[in-house]
């Protein structure tokens, strides 16, 4: 058996992974949490991790060959000169343990203690307040003897 990726046609992912699974093919569909605003709020959704694939375990004699192709949502088997590409075990199995460690992380929250490493507040501590959109933190720093607000960019901290 084999891993190989499969491309699902546009917002169909969840629908060819559930007519792949149905059918008896082992599945895997990487999704990371993402926070995005809604409506003004924070909130976390989960996103692929490659967008528009999934990766199906498949044996070169299983009669699911055939079927792939007209399952519902999916739009083609990834291939190279007509054959399919086949993907190392190790890859996949790599890539479920780090979107497992980044799904286990999580945001930021309000109160951790943050290292600046960029801007010319670089070396700093601060302590993450707020989000201020989606590529923007407050955090407070004590800077000649004050407690200040500032805004960076999250490209810019990382946790201590």
């Amino acid at each position: 058996m084999a891993w190989y990726a499969v491309q699902y046609k546009r917002s169909e992912g969840d629908r060819a992974l559930a007519n792949l699974e149905y059918q008896g093919a082992e599945c895997f569909f990487p999704k990371i949490a993402v926070e995005k605003i809604r409506r003004g709020k924070r909130t976390s959704i989960m996103e692929p991790l490659f967008k528009g694939y999934l990766f199906v375990n498949v044996d070169n004699a299983d009669p699911l060959w055939s079927k792939i192709r007209s399952t519902r949502g999916v739009s083609r088997l990834v291939a190279f000169a007509g054959k399919p590409a086949s993907i190392d075990a190790d890859i996949i199995e790599y890539i479920r343990a780090s979107v497992d460690r980044l799904n286990d992380q999580g945001g930021i929250s309000k109160g951790q203690l943050l290292k600046l490493h960029d801007g010319p507040f670089r070396g700093l501590e601060a302590v993450f307040q707020r989000y201020d959109g989606d590529e923007r933190a407050v955090v407070l720093i004590s800077f000649m003897q004050k407690q200040q607000l500032i805004k960076v960019p999250l490209a810019s901290v990382a946790s201590l």
